[in-house]
């Protein structure tokens, strides 16, 4: 029974995200270069929040104590800021990046930044996910019983549903603050930084999973629906795309901006 819900919570959590690696990053050496750099950004982004925390908890002294509820907020807040920033950070480099390959050679057509943001927030994402939800998976195939002590028996899907959120939020997240960087549209940086504090937040009130779950859900379709929309999406080539008439798949037919 363990490893039946290792498997399936791993499926359910890295199924999505490992099907658009496959499909549209794999065949593409660059893509896969720009992937495990937008990774090792949020690693980066993960090593200073923890030394903010680290900081943060020496000052306070609760070492051997349960951690205070504000000392739990202030390391969302802090964590969530410092992704972002790091988000920013990355753009400003590919962008650098971007100036630098057209003026070395001009008739080579760079990655649109679309492209750029989509494998950039997959990067974000997946290392987002391993990092929350490894430590959980592994812990999937006992030994315990879950629930035992009357907390949730669907700990484990709860835990790898919201992971798979997370991941495809840090998607979306990176096309729509991309999009509003190339267009200095600044209130958007703000609209994406504060639904990544609204859905981080949502984890402070567990148990309540079925609350974090459907809230978190929403967010992400809208947040998606937006993204597709800022991609060059549109309803009629959704409609081509899902009666399978569109032959131009919208990653590879993005033109460099």
């Amino acid at each position: 029974m363990t490893a039946t819900v290792f498997f399936g919570c791993a499926f359910i959590a890295f199924g999505p995200a490992l099907a658009l690696y496959v499909f549209t990053i794999a065949t593409e050496p660059l893509r896969i270069i720009f992937l495990i750099i937008g990774a090792f950004f949020w690693l980066v982004s993960l090593l200073f929040s923890s030394f903010i925390w680290f900081l943060a908890g020496t000052i306070t002294g609760n070492k051997d104590e349960p951690t205070p509820k504000y000392l739990l907020i202030f390391g969302v807040l802090v964590s969530v800021i410092i992704q972002e920033l790091f988000r920013f950070a990355y753009y400003r480099l590919l962008k650098k990046a971007s100036e630098g390959l057209k003026s070395i050679n001009p008739d080579e057509p760079a990655p649109s930044m679309r492209l750029l943001a989509y494998v950039s927030g997959l990067g974000f994402g997946i290392m987002s996910g391993i990092f929350s939800f490894v430590n959980t998976l592994s812990n999937s195939l006992g030994p315990g019983t879950v629930g035992i002590h009357g907390d949730s028996p669907q700990f484990f899907l709860n835990s790898a549903l919201m992971t798979l959120v997370i991941m495809l939020l840090h998607l979306f997240w990176g096309v729509v603050f991309f999009d509003g960087c190339e267009k200095k549209k600044w209130y958007v940086l703000l609209v994406v930084l504060l639904s990544h504090l609204l859905v981080s937040t949502l984890t402070l009130i567990s148990p309540y999973y079925g609350v974090i779950l459907v809230s978190a859900y929403i967010i992400m379709v809208l947040t998606g629906i937006w993204a597709f929309f800022v991609a060059g999406g549109s309803c009629r080539s959704l409609k081509l795309c899902l009666l399978c008439q569109d032959k131009d798949f919208l990653l590879f037919s993005q033109r460099s901006r």
